[in-house]
Order: structure tokens, then sequence, then C-alpha cells
């Protein structure tokens, strides 16, 4: 079964049913043998209109501007970069994400161990610390959309608001928030203001521009982290309106179909509008 359940505002007609099954089929659940038959499950579908009073504060029913559109939830988001590697990501989530870590764990690890005479090109590797796990995907556990949070961002380093990204829209900063605050961040990093930082964003619901943004680069800082948050403030454009104007995120397409697996950051695809770099106007003789 596929349970689809949530609150949305829209004047389009969205056939969701077929985008599950197409989306699972896609996926490779095509048959119970797989954990799910994309064509024989059931999906539940229970969508509702988004609360009016949360409309009227975000967006206005459609009537606000786009600098005037309000955040659509209270928290705290964040962006972190370092140059550690090219991708401006932390080293350890790169690695642990590279196939070619499976690839060397075969040759320096399995190699190595079991005789050549039992290794062929038909060999299959199963690869499980665990023991027995023979039951998985769907029949073996309940899948939700945001339970990898920290997977989806920087693998543990930074900080997380605790806020998942897939299933919203731009108006919802857990979203938008995260996806400036990282260009900000590796903004920073690309500049040489800094090697490593965190760029901090926190939202009341309903009001367009940020309670406060915060600058920490550990210490790595060329300049004063405070002249930094000056530079970042003076650069960057926070309201949720302004946000998905700038990063292009209502443009469509299968952009965010894409972010559903293999992270939110660090990939080079030109969808990914949030990991191009900005290039910083700022006093660099002061730098």
């Amino acid at each position: 079964m596929v349970m689809v359940f949530g609150e949305i505002t829209t004047k389009a007609t969205v056939d969701y049913e077929k985008i599950v099954r197409d989306t699972c089929r896609n996926i490779g659940f095509i048959s119970d043998d797989v954990g799910l038959d994309a064509d024989r499950c059931k999906v539940l579908v229970n969508i509702e209109q988004q609360s009016p009073d949360i409309a009227q504060g975000v967006h206005g029913h459609f009537t606000k501007r786009p600098e005037d559109i309000g955040a659509g939830d209270q928290g705290i988001m964040f962006g972190y970069a370092t140059d550690e590697t090219p991708e401006l990501m932390p080293l350890s989530h790169v690695l642990a994400t590279n196939d070619e870590i499976a690839a060397d764990l075969k040759e320096h690890v399995i190699k190595p161990v079991i005789p050549e005479k039992y290794l062929d090109e038909k060999t299959i590797f199963h690869l499980n610390p665990s023991g027995r796990f023979v039951i998985g995907g769907p029949h073996g556990d309940a899948g939700l959309t945001g339970r990898k949070i920290i997977i989806d961002t920087y693998g543990g380093w930074g900080a997380h608001g605790g806020g998942a990204f897939s299933g919203k829209d731009p108006t919802k900063v857990d979203r938008s928030g995260a996806y400036i605050a990282r260009q900000a961040a590796k903004s920073i990093i690309a500049s040489g203001l800094a090697r490593r930082c965190i760029v901090q964003i926190s939202y009341a619901i309903g009001v367009p521009e940020p309670l406060s943004v915060f600058v920490d680069s550990y210490g790595t800082g060329k300049i004063p982290d405070k002249e930094i948050l000056k530079i970042v403030k003076e650069n960057f454009d926070f309201r949720p309106g302004m946000i998905s104007i700038n990063l292009d995120l209502k443009k469509g397409g299968n952009r965010f179909i894409k972010t559903a697996a293999y992270g939110h950051f660090g990939r080079e695809d030109a969808d990914f509008t949030w990991e191009v770099v900005k290039p910083l106007k700022f006093d660099k003789a002061s730098a």
C-alpha cells in the first residue's frame, strides 16, 4: 500500500494515483517479489485543502507579491560548506556516497580473503553485516518521506533544523531556506572568505524576512564572522518568495524527483540551482 497525505493550495488537477504508480514502476517495484507491485498495490490518497489560516498568512490566497510571501512555517535552517572537496562537501560524506567505495571493498577486502577460484564474473556479492536480511523494502519496513534527513544533507556535518525537504513547495522554508543557506555557505567558501562555514537562518510563519541570519566559520575565516555575515546579507535575499525566484524553484520538470535519492547537495546538475556559486560583491581590499 502507498498512502499520500497532506495539505495543498493549487488550481491544478492532479492524478495522484497515476503519479504514485508511475513512480513506483520507475523505481523498480514491478512485482510482489521485489516488495511492491506498482500496478496492483493499493493507493490511498487523502489530500486536503491547505488550512485557510496558513494560506492567508503565507501567500494571502495568491494575492501577495513574491517579496511579501511569508514563511510557510517556523523553524531554523542550515547551510554548510567546506573546502575539503571540489563539491565543497564534507570529505567523509563524499566518500560514503561514492560508487568507487563498493569497487574498492571488493578489490581490497573481499578478493584478498576469498580464493580466486571461487570468484568469477557471475559471482554475486551480498554485503550484509547484520546476518539474515531477506525481507526488505516495503515488505520489511514502512517507508516515510523525510525520515533520512542527515544523509539528504551533509552526512552529520554542520547542523540540521529537523525539517525534511521532500514533499514541500518553496514557501516551506524547511526546503527553500536550506537551499539558499547552502548557496550562501558555498559562495563564502568559493570566494575565499573562509575554509569552512555554516549559515543559519530562522523564520516565523507568515513573516517574509528571517528573524535572524548567523554565520560561523569555525575559526577559518579570513575576516571576522560578523563581517562575513554583513557580506551575506548584502548579497542574498532570504525572503521565501524571492528565494523561489532567484533559485527558479518553480521551474517544474523532474528536478525534485532527482532530489528524492542521493541527496540534495554536492551534485553537479543544472537543476540544482542552489549549488551554483554566487559571485559575492564586497570590498576585497578589506578582506
